[in-house]
């Protein structure tokens, strides 16, 4: 071969395309269970209904598709439904659902969903019998009858009076009032068309009375008076999520959730403002003494007992749920000594989160979702947002800064619970490290 068509031939090889490698085939989906994206469709409307932020719900609806087969699982939570998408052999499985219920979960109810969220992931129920519990488990009544339940709301309502504003005049005025409006809720519960408007109607007779007959009896602020008997209908629990959402960047959710839970002050607001209109403005020049302060410790131990008979507790979580509130007012308290009243709220969310995950370790406590709720209730920014919001539509002059308090306050709770689910988890990582460690050590021993 002459050299003219050696070079050819190099020159050829030179330019010619590389060989394509072989395409592995994509491995195929795993076969899950039929009966898995059905329960997951049943469980996320429970969840949804739980009250909980959509991570949580996100993270135990992926766990429990992961610990039966299904490595690729798609979960989108909303506050108003769940998308789900679930890669099997025969194809994706898409589904969709919306909360299970129109209002919140008892906690009783929230503390089963909850268990039974960690037997599944942990293997411990079939998928078809999971399914049937979550049907029972949301047909199941209250714990306690119709008058315990008044009675609860009146409970709530002179605890959250003892922490809001504690007067010996007003400590019978409380339970009154908290016994009419629980009574109005149990009616309205029986009655569609009252329980659509229940609010604004609750708030406006509660006004009418206090500010014609109970202010100038007693001779006090009628707003101060009247935020304890509204308790149930303030969104403290849902504006501290919210919070909790937009600062994980869960935007959509934050913002959504947020938007609901001001609209709820606003109609009680309306109420409030009704009742303003149609009996004029009252005189505040004369305030009646407060008790101590300290009296606000009282405040959380009858709030505790009002809690176990309104949202119907579960069972042997009494003691536990006592502790969780403790925790959360004194963390409050000594965080509004040491900063600002409105930057507390991070020192209480700082303690919530670890104490309600030390709670559900132990063999007897509750799940965590069960004391974080009630706590989140306590740290109050749902009394505080609604106040200002009346002082503003009633021509009072710290409604506005009040306003701006309330936001601050709950920015700081929801960076507190961050911050403190943050640490547990490292604390937790840290302890498995260390408890792997040692017996590797005693070996090479």
């Amino acid at each position: 071969m002459t050299l003219a068509a050696r070079l050819r031939r190099a020159a050829r090889a030179m330019t010619a395309p590389p060989p394509m490698p072989e395409l592995e085939e994509p491995a195929a989906p795993p076969d899950v269970p039929a009966d898995l994206t059905p329960l997951l469709r049943e469980l996320g409307a429970a969840l949804l209904s739980s009250g909980q932020s959509v991570v949580d719900t996100e993270n135990q609806l992926a766990a429990v598709a992961q610990a039966h087969g299904a490595d690729q699982v798609r979960v989108l939570v909303l506050p108003t439904g769940v998308f789900l998408q679930v890669e099997t052999a025969h194809g994706p499985q898409s589904d969709f659902t919306g909360p299970g219920t129109s209002g919140t979960l008892p906690l009783h109810q929230i503390g089963r969903i909850d268990s039974l969220v960690r037997r599944l992931t942990n293997g411990e129920v079939e998928l078809a019998a999971a399914r049937l519990e979550v049907r029972e488990v949301l047909a199941s009544p209250p714990r306690f009858g119709p008058l315990l339940v008044v009675l609860g709301h009146a409970l709530l309502t002179l605890g959250f009076g003892l922490i809001l504003y504690p007067t010996v005049d007003a400590l019978p005025i409380y339970l009154g009032l908290g016994a009419a409006v629980g009574a109005l809720r149990l009616v309205a519960a029986r009655w569609p068309t009252l329980e659509a408007v229940l609010p604004v109607f609750a708030a406006f007779l509660v006004a009418i009375v206090t500010i014609q007959w109970i202010a100038p009896w007693v001779g006090a602020d009628p707003l101060r008076l009247l935020t304890p008997a509204l308790v149930s209908f303030l969104p403290g629990a849902v504006l501290t999520v919210a919070a909790i959402e937009l600062t994980s960047n869960q935007v959509v959710a934050g913002a959504s959730r947020m938007v609901y839970g001001v609209a709820q002050l606003l109609l009680l607001a309306f109420g409030v403002v009704a009742a303003v209109t149609l009996t004029g403005p009252w005189d505040t020049s004369t305030q009646p003494d407060a008790l101590s302060r300290w009296i606000g410790l009282v405040g959380v131990l009858v709030v505790a007992v009002g809690y176990r008979f309104f949202s119907s507790t579960p069972r042997g979580s009494f003691w536990w749920l006592l502790l969780a509130l403790y925790s959360a007012y004194l963390a409050q308290r000594l965080g509004t000594e040491l900063l600002t009243p409105e930057l507390g709220g991070f020192i209480g969310g700082l303690v919530v989160a670890p104490v309600a995950q030390a709670i559900a370790r132990v063999r007897t406590g509750p799940p965590a979702v069960v004391v974080t709720l009630p706590a989140f209730w306590l740290l109050v920014p749902g009394a505080l947002g609604f106040r200002s919001i009346s002082e503003l539509a009633t021509g009072q002059s710290l409604g506005l800064a009040d306003l701006v308090d309330t936001v601050i306050a709950l920015f700081s709770i929801a960076l507190g619970v961050l911050v403190g689910s943050a640490l547990t988890r490292d604390a937790r990582q840290v302890t498995h490290v260390v408890r792997a460690a040692i017996p590797s050590r005693r070996d090479d021993a």
